[in-house]
């Protein structure tokens, strides 16, 4: 998951707006669709397309883990959240429960537990409003618990927040000093949504606490410790060709101490060993996105929940490079050796046969067969590509020592772009890597201009995997320029192995990133209008690439215009002697300062902006995104110069051109990422795209001396009188995309055609070298480009037809839609 500085869920929320041909679902466009459907194309992997699990925006507890108790373990630190108490999603019922940390704990990793003095209870009620409870369905209940006073009467009870009962109580003796096991059966008898776990001793003593759960007996496929149902089954039925897990950006950021640490930290990178094995012996850890992670859904349920969905399984584990805005390396031989050993230990683990140590730990936990491990993942995101790359060949040169049919998997880092891409690209192609993994999160406009993206890729060097990417929104817009650029995806097949969406989920009440395809609370989920392209495509990939081509749309670039900008992001700053001139030197605008800032108007509505001793200073260093603009929207072909200087916080500052309004703009950003890089940014709609970068970075006092220089499309930038570089903005949005596929199973032509513009598309088809079937099969994704499915209406959702078709034949394609026309053949030339 890239977090790109500035580029985060507040700015990922706003509404895109996306400029496209036609005004109305009136009118038509005249296209033409030509197939040689006697040719072949690139063979299609069968696991194309896939699904990316991290355990973000609470996906994995509260989300697809099923388990239904919040922070069972009383684990929750600081660390996790500034807010959180051992106690965090508990409240006391009577007594005074204490959370301790001492010798009496449960175990090394499960090291804190509840203490009660008798009589005394708790209250849990999950996660969102409440624990849901369905009539008639049975929950089991869980907890360890030792008692001081030799037998303790443990009650545990379901209610409502009235406290009326939903099922009848557990009764439960607890008995002696030591840590045992206790469980039941909760029968439902009543419903809610907003259900509460009431956990209560009696008599007197102490009574202690640990691993309290309780978990539906309903999950997917029936799996103890299993997943959500409803969750599941969406995942399910996408037909996922491979999973990638865990993450992302909590894999590789935190400490890199080994498991023998006496003390047990807090923050630390996903090491697979931690979260296997009995769940009462898991670590739980510091979650990159701001909270904790239990780990009850770990290395061996992501392997048997990648086995039941059918797809192919592709872990991902850290390289002791940090990515994600860390940008640190750890320079440690010993602790790189066990890393490395660590990953041929996880490929024993999951192919190994029961006679080999980690094959036998599988076996042990209920799964005698191997689970088929083909590719592996190292690392994500890194942002120092030397540094990554010296430690990624050490791991592939272990792996392929030791496992030659294991395919090792490179990346690429956070972006489409750039010098950190280039340069990890360059140590790729060198090294002859078998696969590279890029990422990116793009506005609507980028991916309607890069269909072609991979058309010139060298088809001799390192495919593709797609692990990450999205439009920025979860708008029909936005899946409507995913289905476009996914023709491209196919029509490179050669090239691209593998690719999917991200992030995969999102509880709606504890959200870090936007978007994402599948969203849930605790009664309901739903798929975004992406889910329903993703799931599209999907189940329609077909075995091969039938050669077909298709006529464009007439558009035509008009120069960049707008006004200008200042910028900051967590970052103070002061600006000073903003001056615009037309390129035959006439001045339209200048400000020293030297008054008021009445000239400057919010656009962001953040920070804190006023003229301090002749410069304009945005003093607020944790604000986000606080742009003012000064000038003319119409202004075209100028130079915009001024002097910035970085006062404190965690970036540099941004100088913004072609501004329109809050999600229109060009900036550049000086010093972002964290102060790992500058970059060019170009927002449409809200949703950013990177159009050049490299690593310069930004000196905290220094005051620099910016220019930027807007010629029709092209753009100069200076610092410091030295040019840093330049660009011309010249990609063109194609709203109307196609490409085909052969269903060698079925014999089918799958005709696919992505019209992302409010005019319909008229379209000659002409399918040569066919001898087909009269009647069609057709599937349409149809709706406004601002509709968004949500938990109480889902208006982007597949529409079943049959349709006459020929050899050759007209058909319009409804404006912003999606169609799959699947055409039996009964021959070919």
């Amino acid at each position: 998951m890239s977090r790109r500085g500035p580029l985060c869920a507040a700015v990922l929320a706003m509404t895109m707006l996306v400029t496209l041909p036609g005004t109305s679902g009136a009118a038509e466009t005249e296209y033409t669709v030509s197939v040689d459907a006697a040719g072949t194309g690139p063979e299609i992997s069968e696991h194309m397309y896939g699904v990316f699990f991290e355990d973000i925006n609470r996906a994995a507890d509260g989300g697809l883990y099923a388990e239904l108790v919040q922070n069972r373990s009383f684990e929750y630190d600081p660390a996790d959240n500034a807010a959180y108490t051992g106690l965090t999603g508990w409240a006391p019922h009577s007594g005074d429960p204490r959370v301790v940390d001492d010798d009496g704990r449960l175990n090394e990793r499960n090291r804190r537990y509840l203490r009660l003095d008798l009589p005394a209870g708790v209250i849990n009620a999950g996660y969102n409003s409440g624990i849901r409870v369905e009539r008639g369905e049975r929950y089991d209940f869980s907890v360890w618990a030792r008692t001081t006073a030799g037998s303790t009467p443990l009650s545990a009870a379901l209610t409502d927040p009235a406290g009326r009962a939903l099922a009848d109580p557990l009764r439960i003796a607890v008995r002696g000093d030591g840590w045992a096991k206790y469980t039941g059966t909760f029968t439902a008898r009543a419903a809610s949504i907003n259900g509460r776990l009431l956990v209560r001793g009696e008599g007197g003593g102490t009574l202690s606490l640990d691993m309290v759960s309780l978990f539906p007996r309903d999950t997917f496929k029936n799996r103890p410790n299993g997943m959500r149902r409803d969750l599941a089954e969406k995942i399910a039925a996408l037909d996922p060709g491979f999973v990638r897990f865990p993450g992302g950006c909590l894999v590789n950021t935190g400490s890199h101490h080994g498991y023998e640490a006496p003390d047990f930290e807090r923050r630390r990178s996903y090491q697979w060993k931690d979260t296997i094995g009995p769940v009462e012996t898991r670590a739980t850890n510091a979650n990159f996105w701001g909270y904790n992670q239990s780990y009850g859904l770990g290395y061996y349920e992501y392997f048997q929940f990648t086995e039941d969905v059918g797809a192919m399984p592709l872990p991902v584990v850290p390289a002791l490079v940090t990515g994600c805005g860390q940008n640190q390396a750890t320079d440690d031989p010993a602790l790189l050796a066990r890393h490395i050993q660590d990953t041929l230990d996880l490929i024993e683990f999951a192919n190994g046969p029961v006679s080999s140590t980690w094959g036998a730990k599988r076996a042990e936990m209920g799964h005698p067969e191997p689970f088929g491990l083909t590719h592996i993942g190292i690392g994500n995101e890194e942002n120092l590509p030397d540094e990554f790359f010296a430690r990624f060949v050490q791991f592939r040169a272990a792996i392929e020592e030791r496992y030659p049919d294991v395919t090792v998997i490179s990346n690429s880092g956070p972006d489409d772009t750039g010098g950190t891409f280039d340069r990890l690209w360059q140590l790729n192609r060198e090294a002859g890597v078998d696969m590279v993994d890029e990422h990116y999160y793009n506005s609507p406009a980028w991916f309607l201009q890069n269909n072609e993206r991979y058309d010139g890729y060298d088809r001799a060097g390192p495919k593709v995997f797609l692990g990450e990417y999205a439009s920025q929104d979860n708008r029909f817009r936005n899946a409507l320029a995913e289905a476009a650029y996914m023709t491209g995806l196919e029509r490179n097949a050669d090239v691209v192995r593998l690719a999917s969406y991200a992030p995969l989920l999102a509880n709606e009440d504890y959200v870090q990133w936007r978007p994402d395809m599948i969203w849930f609370n605790n009664r309901a989920s739903w798929g975004s209008a992406s889910y329903e392209v993703q799931k599209l495509f999907m189940n329609n990939v077909g075995d091969r690439v039938v050669p077909s081509e298709a006529t464009g749309t007439p558009s035509t670039l008009e120069p960049i215009t707008g006004a200008v900008g200042l910028s900051t992001w967590g970052t103070s700053a002061a600006y000073d002697d903003v001056r615009v001139t037309a390129a035959d030197g006439t001045a339209l605008f200048a400000d020293d300062f030297s008054g008021t800032d009445d000239a400057w108007t919010p656009i962001a509505g953040q920070g804190s902006w006023s003229v301090v001793d002749g410069r304009y200073v945005q003093s607020d260093a944790a604000a986000e995104n606080t742009m003012v603009a000064a000038g003319d929207p119409a202004w075209r072909d100028y130079d915009l110069s001024v002097k910035a200087t970085k006062l404190s916080g965690r970036e540099g500052f941004l100088v913004a051109f072609g501004v329109q309004d809050t999600g229109n703009y060009y900036w550049w950003n000086l010093g972002g990422w964290n102060n790992t890089q500058t970059a060019v940014e170009k927002a449409e709609g809200g949703g950013k795209s990177t159009l050049v970068s490299d690593g310069t970075t930004v000196e905290t006092g220094r005051t620099y001396d910016v220019r930027v220089q807007v010629r029709g499309r092209h753009v100069a930038l200076y610092l410091d009188g030295e040019l840093w570089g330049e660009f011309t903005d010249d990609a063109v949005v194609e709203p109307f995309r196609q490409v085909v596929t052969r269903d060698e199973r079925t014999g089918e032509l799958v005709v696919k055609v992505v019209n992302a513009q409010d005019d319909a598309a008229r379209t000659t088809v002409r399918l040569d070298g066919a001898d087909v079937e009269r009647r069609a099969r057709v599937t349409t994704l149809q709706g406004h480009p601002d509709d968004a499915n949500t938990q109480y209406t889902s208006p982007i959702a597949p529409l079943e037809s049959t349709m006459d078709v020929a050899a050759e034949f007209i058909h319009t394609f409804p404006a912003n839609s999606v169609t799959f026309i699947r055409i039996k053949t009964r021959s070919t030339r």
